[in-house]
């Protein structure tokens, strides 16, 4: 959707909070990691909801209800209800409803959020693939899930019964790093079966209406820190996006982000809510952009950083704009770590 790192000349000076009428707003590794709040992001979302922005909690993992994930912001200091979470889980009940007759049962791979999802639509959760289900649905079950479950889908799906996703997220942050998330389990499932699930979340558009229908949102800024969910599932939307430095997505990822997973705007954490961003200006020539007191530029077989700026975002930026500007010309990203050094990452 973006060629640059947008700015409008109208209203880079508002913040965020006050051009849009909700946040969207991922929760690993963008609110929270673990169980630890991220810094800055409580005091963060409590500012932008006394300006009036309502604030979503939109998540790619199944594994809780929203009961529980809205119990847990609350206890980190972000007040929640249980209809301000949106889940994947709750996404994909709606697809295989959408698919399956009233009351089918279905095979559950994951947590209790699954679960109550599927019922909450008027499914039956089972456990077995010899209890005759008309799908199977598989979500995250946390890092305890025992390998049986996925020889259970696999029975399953390998027998023909339609199979769905909440989601295929790889990887997913905790407090003591990256760990393996759905997706690696989709995968398992797949190799065993070679067969391939409908999907239900971020980016895909099932995850995108469930948002909408449960928000009611008009005018939505989706705050996320994965280029391939958040980003993507913003562009598919027709959406502005920010992403956030906190959680999986590195400087060098975003440089080298295609055009679906370019943000609108970027910020190091959630207190970009709170801020205008700065404009960038196309400087011409050698694909040359400005922000701040940095300037950025494809020269001859890199990419190069110049000037000096007080906020190293900005350099990001102007690298940012440069690279995707420049983005098919292959040798852009030749200089790209000594630039990202220079700006400390």
């Amino acid at each position: 959707m973006n060629d640059t790192v947008r700015t409008r000349p109208d209203g880079s000076a508002r913040p965020l909070s006050g051009r849009y009428d909700t946040a969207l707003l991922d929760l690993d590794g963008v609110v929270y990691a673990g169980g630890q709040a991220i810094a800055h992001a409580v005091d963060s979302l409590a500012a932008a909801r006394r300006g009036g922005m309502h604030l979503a909690y939109v998540t790619n993992n199944a594994l809780r209800t929203p009961q529980a994930v809205a119990a847990h912001l609350t206890e980190l200091g972000v007040p929640a209800e249980a209809t301000d979470v949106v889940t994947s889980a709750q996404a994909v009940a709606r697809l295989i409803a959408d698919q399956v007759p009233a009351g089918a049962r279905v095979l559950v791979i994951g947590g209790e959020g699954l679960r109550v999802a599927l019922r909450e639509r008027g499914l039956e959760p089972v456990e077995s693939a010899e209890d005759d289900p008309a799908a199977v649905a598989q979500g995250y079950g946390g890092p305890e899930l025992p390998w049986g479950r996925l020889a259970e889908a696999s029975y399953a799906v390998a027998r023909g019964v339609p199979w769905y996703a909440s989601n295929t997220d790889l990887t997913i942050p905790s407090a003591r790093g990256i760990a393996p998330g759905n997706g690696a389990a989709v995968e398992a499932v797949r190799i065993a079966t070679g067969r391939a699930p409908q999907v239900a979340g971020k980016p895909l558009p099932p995850m995108h209406r469930e948002t909408i229908l449960r928000t009611g949102a008009r005018h939505p800024l989706v705050v996320g820190d994965r280029l391939d969910t958040d980003i993507e599932g913003a562009w598919a939307g027709g959406v502005d996006s920010l992403l956030v430095l906190t959680g999986v997505t590195t400087p060098a990822l975003l440089l080298a982000a295609e055009p679906r997973h370019r943000p609108t705007y970027v910020a190091a954490d959630l207190r970009g809510l709170l801020a205008g961003q700065p404009e960038v200006v196309a400087e011409g020539g050698n694909a040359g952009f400005r922000c701040g007191g940095w300037s950025a530029s494809v020269d001859g077989d890199g990419l190069r950083l110049g000037g000096e700026g007080e906020d190293r975002l900005d350099g990001l930026r102007a690298l940012c704009a440069a690279a995707w500007t420049a983005a098919g010309k292959a040798a852009f990203t030749a200089d790209c770590g000594r630039a990202l050094a220079r700006l400390g990452w």
